[in-house]
């Protein structure tokens, strides 16, 4: 019933906001709530941010979880989607279950302090380092969208950034960019696979929510189902799922078709090279940099941590970390990328699809 309900309100916003007639006016659902950020300092066009309906804080973000082991969760099915972290010995994942109903988790790894960031409309999951100007701060979701993307906001100074950008776009920080932290998005079964001793977000949060039950129906799988408004690029499904690595105001989108036949592509972008390696459950890119661009790499992935091999002997984990031969301990460099909804990377980059 509370799925019903959910899906009821915004439904409902989604007809106010279509029916506006004053484009120029922001937030166009609703007037924003008296703590937002509206200041008219914004980098995007303020009269394409919606109000997405909660209010500021209205979804909560999450801060420093309770983790159990995979083995005690209850609310996941093997094919649910997780986003994986690793901090040394350190392993956690951050399911989509969760993160449908609070967007950010804003946790701390060891030395590494994380903003897991999600948008349920765009299906990106990104994470940011928490350290910004030299401070450390957390997130919060703002309530606001901008190409029905998440619009997160900074606690220290109240400035608000757009997710898919990394950026701030209002506010004292206007124009900083977000350091990434890499997340790898699998399978729940997968994930495990590779990692059997992970922790897992708790369903213990705190807050009453139906995990695993998500409150957007069908909208990951209906490709005609849209809560905003976005432009929309036809040239694939527009939910289907692609990994996007980006590179300034540009983007090149890697499909799970791009596998079936070889499952390590070498590929360049901007004057850059890249190995992308992908299954039919994951996709990883590294940027190739310096002599790893002569190592040549093989597929060994076989439900394990090894992905890869090279004619080194080296065997190398999804993170791109060197695991075992004389590189061990050596880090491939993560490429500047995250997967997506296929609509919501030409909403944002000037995108280019990879083709065999």
């Amino acid at each position: 019933m509370k799925r019903v309900i959910l899906l009821s309100i915004v439904m409902g916003l989604f007809v106010v906001s279509c029916s506006s007639s004053n484009t120029d006016e922001p937030f166009q659902n609703q007037q924003p709530n008296q703590n937002q950020n509206t200041s008219l300092q914004w980098t995007i066009p303020i009269s394409e941010v919606f109000d997405g309906g909660p209010g500021k804080d209205g979804i909560p973000a999450l801060e420093n979880p309770t983790f159990v082991q995979a083995q005690s969760i209850g609310y996941l099915q093997d094919d649910d989607l997780v986003l994986g972290f690793k901090n040394g010995n350190d392993v956690r994942a951050y399911p989509h279950a969760i993160l449908d109903w609070h967007e950010i988790i804003n946790d701390n790894i060891g030395d590494v302090s994380v903003a897991v960031t999600y948008c349920p409309l765009t299906g990106t999951g990104i994470g940011w380092d928490r350290q910004v100007n030299g401070a450390e701060t957390t997130f919060g979701v703002s309530g606001l969208l901008y190409n029905t993307n998440l619009i997160p906001y900074d606690r220290a100074t109240d400035s608000n950034w757009v997710q898919i950008l990394n950026e701030s776009v209002n506010g004292s920080l206007v124009g900083e960019k977000a350091d990434l932290i890499y997340l790898f998005e699998t399978d729940f079964k997968t994930w495990k696979e590779i990692y059997p001793t992970t922790k897992v977000v708790s369903g213990n949060t705190g807050f009453d929510r139906t995990y695993g039950t998500t409150p957007y129906g069908d909208y990951a799988t209906n490709n005609n189902f849209f809560l905003f408004p976005v432009d929309k690029d036809s040239r694939l499904p527009l939910k289907e799922r692609v990994l996007a690595i980006v590179d300034q105001d540009d983007a090149k989108v890697y499909t799970f078709d791009s596998f079936d036949s070889e499952n390590i592509i070498k590929d360049s972008f901007k004057g850059k090279n890249y190995l992308v390696a992908g299954n039919a459950n994951f996709i990883v890119a590294f940027e190739l940099q310096g002599e790893y661009e002569s190592l040549d790499f093989q597929y060994a992935f076989s439900a394990s941590e090894v992905l890869m091999t090279d004619n080194e002997n080296n065997t190398w984990n999804v993170f791109g970390e060197a695991i075992s031969g004389s590189r061990a301990g050596q880090q491939l460099t993560n490429a500047s990328s995250f997967m997506a909804y296929w609509f919501s990377v030409p909403a944002f980059y000037e995108t280019e699809i990879y083709s065999n």
